[in-house]
């Protein structure tokens, strides 16, 4: 339930002096650790406790409110340490989270920050961008010496005279590119040229992609100047960058040389920039955290003083909040804190004020508690004092994920993993991780713990071990006494390759196995079908109290908002129409389970088709009853699960008509309590009878009744994926140890033990990518559902 305090607690008035260039320090005392907004409420988060604020500037935007202009200067600033940020995430640096939890700056220390980020982000822009023009132009110089290098291959060769004087265009290409730009020149020129082509010996980056590729050199002999210019434009148009070929050997040389000095000048300035840059990003890693998070929380204050109103004389502000009565000594000693530590001559104070409103939902969590929290709210959030589900989901959830996922070797390796990082929970580089999912998966450690745990649990019941049966205690079924009995001989066995056991036979059944499954039933070839029948009738008897239990749950909100009328009118309803139709379902599983032994099985009667016949008002002779009158004990609940639909659809509307119809005796009405959930109960003040809209509540009962009706069928039959989703696992993992981890064991001299750890190996990468990773997420998820 909800802690905020109502009546006589109710909502505040807190006064809070304002002093120009102090406040925001005042307000923003040491140990505020952020703020969550929500129009027109925002849910204040201090000092661990909690403060929910309304807003008393409703018809007032955001633009035109009293603190827009330093709200805009704290996204400025945001926008500077995210430019800030790229820039270390560019060069590699990784930003480790603020060490300490520093207080909300003043205005003149936000002045400072300011001032520092800029002139870090103008440094970082003036040393990157004359870096890139640095790199550019070695680029450049280095692919003009490859240039000149690879050339002297092809020009060096002694020839002949030509008739006529030949020219040379030279450069490089992207390697893509190279077979086109081949043909063009060939069609172009129509074969009025030599072309060479070869890759440059190192690789260098793409300007265009920041990619390291290969680029290819090529020199062009040609004769005449208008090719000369189709050759050009053509390596225009293929991006390529083309340097001039000085045509002697010894200009060449000359070039070459003067290219070395310039390479090495260069390198020399390229370092000293590389290493002023690491200087600059060195600040900007150390001051950049503690930036952040006190710009978020002066951000923050800002926002909630945008929330607040001056009074007349405007020097204090007014804010109107919700806090839970337990913290309100420490919000009066924070008040007190602030205005001291501002300097202000008159102090702030908290008045309570009486109020009609609903409150908001407070539901206070802890490290083991909040993930299951977070699966109940991101659902919907309870209204004020209603029951808060979540402590029940801490055993429901993982139970119902268990039955999905049950197996005593997966189960065992998702609590280990959830063991460790539980162990390991205060450690800096599990805590402070960057990777998303990650941190998911830590979030949720005490979840998985307990799925983990309960895996192995209903492990046990089905005897799985990655699909193997281990035999805990002596198997309950006898072969020999079966064998003695039925006098098999050699010939027989060997051409019965399946034998059946008689429980009828004296010795060869025993009772019930002491825990979970007969191991037996895993040689069984009837074994699927075993299973089957019974995970079925185990989902449908778990899937009925799991909504039974939830509907009884109902009962604590209606007696706490004396609302006594709706436990006659809706919650016996719904309980006579579950029950009356499918917990006799249960009894009859339960009742069948009882009184048929494994002795008579083959002559007990389908559960089935006596609850198809239920509905149907006939009976089946081929299909025996489960007991004396059981024929018009099952017409009655039919008839009583119909009735309770018009009680359930009409009664609630109804009372209320009478009830406002009724004189008034001077008794103050009772707000009805909302049976949706959600973090803020719709409308202000308490509902009187005499402003009822009888026919949105008709509509909504309405509504209510059909989606509870047809909730029963359909939430039934959802149920049937526990029983799906579990057979699914032990098949899955019944192939991989067939299929992979079988054929390590074929072999039994020393090569199996060497063939042994590679399949090992395949077999432990398959079991936690399937089978852990991808089986897990598919039965939370429809744990999930089941829960929803």
């Amino acid at each position: 339930m909800g802690e905020f305090g109502v009546p006589p607690g109710g909502r505040g008035w807190v006064w809070v002096p304002w002093v120009h260039g102090v406040g925001t320090g005042g307000l923003g005392c040491p140990g505020c650790k952020g703020v969550g907004l929500g129009a027109p409420r925002c849910r204040w988060a201090w000092s661990g406790w909690v403060w929910v604020l309304w807003s008393l500037n409703p018809k007032v935007s955001a633009f035109q409110r009293r603190f827009v202009g330093e709200v805009r200067r704290c996204e400025e600033m945001e926008k500077t340490f995210t430019f800030l940020q790229q820039e270390l995430r560019g060069a590699g640096r990784v930003l480790e989270p603020c060490p300490e939890n520093p207080r909300a700056p003043l205005a003149r220390e936000a002045l400072r920050v300011q001032e520092q980020s800029e002139q870090l982000a103008q440094e970082l822009r003036e040393v990157s961008r004359n870096r890139a023009s640095l790199r550019g132009r070695l680029r450049e110089l280095r692919q003009y010496l490859h240039v000149l290098r690879e050339g002297q291959r092809f020009t060096s060769l002694p020839v002949e005279p030509l008739p006529r004087p030949h020219s040379f265009v030279a450069g490089v290409i992207h390697p893509w590119r190279v077979n086109a730009f081949e043909r063009l020149l060939w069609r172009a020129c129509r074969g009025y040229l030599v072309a060479s082509f070869v890759e440059m010996p190192e690789p260098m980056e793409d300007p265009a992609t920041g990619e390291s590729i290969t680029w290819v050199i090529f020199l062009i002999s040609y004769w005449g100047e208008q090719i000369g210019q189709k050759i050009r434009k053509i390596s225009d148009c293929f991006h390529c960058h083309m340097y001039p070929y000085p045509e002697s050997e010894a200009s060449r040389a000359d070039t070459m040389s003067g290219l070395h000095n310039q390479i090495q000048d260069l390198s020399v300035v390229l370092e000293e920039t590389e290493q002023y840059l690491a200087q600059v990003l060195d600040k900007v890693v150390l001051a950049l955290p503690t930036w952040r998070v006190q710009v978020q929380k002066m951000k923050a204050i800002y926002l909630i003083l945008n929330q607040c109103s001056f009074d007349v004389t405007e020097k204090c502000l007014i804010a109107e909040v919700w806090c839970p009565v337990r913290d309100l000594t420490q919000v009066q000693d924070a008040l007190r804190q602030g205005s001291y530590k501002s300097g202000s001559s008159v102090e702030c104070f908290v008045q309570r004020i009486p109020t009609s409103e609903s409150p908001p939902t407070l539901i206070r969590t802890n490290k083991f508690t909040a993930g299951f929290q977070s699966i109940v709210d991101a659902y919907g959030v309870a209204s004020y004092q209603e029951v808060n589900p979540a402590p029940y989901a801490i055993i429901t959830f993982p139970f119902i994920f268990a039955i999905m996922f049950g197996d005593v070797g997966h189960g065992l390796l998702m609590f280990l993993f959830a063991l460790w990082m539980v162990l390991y929970e205060n450690s800096p580089s599990l805590r402070q991780a960057s990777n998303e999912i990650w941190l998911t998966f830590f979030e949720g450690r005490y979840l998985i713990l307990l799925m983990g745990a309960f895996s192995i649990y209903t492990g046990f019941i089905y005897n799985e071990c990655f699909s193997k049966a281990t035999v805990i205690f002596p198997s309950a079924w006898s072969v020999a006494a079966m064998a003695n009995h039925s006098s098999w001989s050699s010939a027989y066995l060997a051409t019965h390759p399946s034998l059946t056991l008689d429980p009828n036979v004296t010795g060869v059944f025993q009772g019930p196995y002491p825990f979970g499954i007969d191991p037996i039933w895993s040689l069984a070839t009837n074994h699927l079908n075993f299973l089957n029948s019974f995970k079925m009738k185990m989902s449908v008897v778990l899937g009925i109290v799991h909504m039974g239990f939830g509907v009884l749950l109902g009962v604590f909100n209606h007696v706490h908002f004396q609302q006594r009328h709706r436990l006659v009118l809706e919650l016996l309803p719904e309980m006579v129409f579950l029950l009356a139709l499918f917990g006799y379902l249960v009894f009859l599983i339960f009742y069948k389970w009882v009184k048929f032994s494994a002795a008579d099985s083959l002559v007990a009667p389908s559960i089935l088709i006596h609850f198809i016949d239920m509905f149907l008002f006939t009976s089946n002779a081929g299909n025996l009853p489960l007991y004396q009158g059981q024929v018009p004990v099952q017409t009655v609940l039919v008839v009583l699960a119909l009735a309770s639909v018009p009680v359930l659809l009409l009664g609630t509307p109804l009372y209320l008509c009478c009830q406002q119809r009724a004189p008034r005796t001077g008794r103050p009405a009772v707000r009805l309590g909302s049976r949706g959930g959600g973090a803020w109960p719709g409308g202000r003040g308490g509902v009187s009878p005499s402003h009822l809209d009888f026919a949105e509540i008709f509509m909504h009962q309405a509504i209510h009744t059909i989606e509870y009706c047809l909730g029963c069928v359909s939430n039934t039959a959802s149920y049937l994926r526990l029983w799906a989703l579990s057979l699914a696992h032990a098949q899955l993992s019944e192939v991989l140890w067939t299929m992979v981890m079988r054929n390590g064991f074929v072999r039994l001299n020393y090569v199996g033990g060497v063939v042994l750890v590679p399949v090992f190996a395949a077999f432990a990468v398959l079991t936690v990518a399937i089978l852990l990773v991808m089986e897990g997420l598919s039965a939370f998820l429809h744990a999930l559902r089941l829960h929803w």
